[in-house]
């Protein structure tokens, strides 16, 4: 195979996801709709709980005819999205390299590195230390079959997902189309400074919903944001420390290390209610209510040109969750339509539990 054009004409077999324990249901549902713009005929595959989904295609397809599809960041509950292209079952315990390479040398790819994984699940987690064990016996025995050319750049990567010691799915991911942390998951540490665990979906979402350009461009020291429902101060505490001067609405106190940045003003209000005397470059909100409310409020906010950007949290129900982000994505449309293009970007973080977090601004 020429390195020409790196995954062009790797036949792949479907694609495989991963998500949240407990949000298989939502996250099939959202691969069989990817599956069917992609014109992929076949079937999803998922059981409760296990942190993944898999979409099975009834005949292998050239990766090439997937294009945009396989864009991690379209679905709302993968933490990562690739496309498949094996499946190997019953590794042997003491040779399991030799069945998955000899899967890989069977598509004639050649890879740039190798990322081995497992389901976000207590379970599957037990076996992360193997993995980490076996990613250079595995590496080596790749080289060696003429699979893994880490100098070559444009290659994709190899992702090998072990969903049990004895089974793993094989797939390949092209820097820009799949996430780029191991299992999808960025990895944060706790500031010691900050007052709450709520900083680090801040975080997470400035990471995972604009791209590096992106946060370059867009937050800048010196702007002006609000924190509609701020207190304890997590998400104010975050938009400081990015030197942003931030106004915190809350009726509630917020922790003294967020006063001491010194780039905080503490407003007690109602955060449905308040709004600032002039625009402002940010606003965000965490606020405990129901999803339609808040999607209403972050679309209002926009509309009426009292901030340019937002992101903000939306609270899902027990049932239904994919209904009730299309209905905030529907109150969205409805309100923004007159106003103009706009781009809404919604994604289940890490960080997140039952709920998801959003992007919304007009298009320059």
């Amino acid at each position: 195979m020429s390195d020409a054009n790196p995954n062009s004409s790797l036949a792949v077999s479907g694609l495989l996801a991963y998500c949240r324990a407990g949000f298989e249901k939502e996250l099939a549902a959202e691969l069989d709709d990817i599956a069917a713009d992609a014109g992929l005929i076949g079937f999803v595959r998922t059981e409760p709980n296990t942190g993944f989904a898999v979409f099975e295609s009834f005949e292998p397809v050239p990766v090439s005819s997937l294009g945009e599809h396989t864009d991690w960041r379209k679905p709302v509950f993968a933490r990562q999205l690739l496309p498949w292209f094996a499946r190997v079952d019953d590794l042997p315990e003491r040779d399991r390299a030799t069945p998955i390479v000899e899967a890989v040398k069977a598509t004639g790819q050649r890879f740039s590195g190798v990322v081995l994984e497992t389901p976000d699940t207590d379970v599957a987690k037990q076996q992360s230390g193997f993995c980490k064990r076996f990613t250079e016996p595995l590496s080596k025995a790749l080289e060696k079959a003429g699979r893994l050319r880490s100098s070559r750049t444009g290659l994709p990567q190899l992702h090998v997902l072990f969903t049990s010691p004895t089974t793993v799915w094989l797939a390949s991911g092209l820097a820009g189309q799949c996430a780029p942390w191991p299992m999808g998951i960025p990895r944060l540490r706790m500031p010691s400074n900050a007052p709450s665990r709520s900083t680090l979906k801040l975080a997470e979402a400035l990471m995972t919903l604009l791209s590096d350009q992106e946060r370059e461009e867009l937050m800048r020291a010196g702007q002006r944001a609000v924190d509609l429902g701020a207190a304890p101060g997590g998400w104010t505490w975050q938009l400081a420390n990015r030197g942003l001067r931030v106004t915190a609405v809350d009726n509630g106190p917020l922790r003294d290390s967020v006063m001491a940045t010194e780039m905080v003003e503490h407003v007690r209000a109602d955060g449905f209610t308040w709004r600032p005397q002039r625009a402002v470059d940010w606003m965000v909100c965490d606020m405990v209510e129901q999803p339609s409310r808040i999607a209403s409020l972050m679309a209002e906010w926009v509309a009426t040109g009292k901030c340019r950007h937002t992101i903000f949290n939306l609270k899902l129900p027990m049932k239904r969750r994919l209904d009730a982000v299309e209905q905030c994505r529907i109150l969205i449309q409805k309100r923004l339509a007159s106003i103009g293009p706009y781009d809404l970007r919604i994604k289940q973080l890490y960080h997140d539990r039952e709920e998801v977090t959003a992007y919304l601004a007009l298009k320059r």
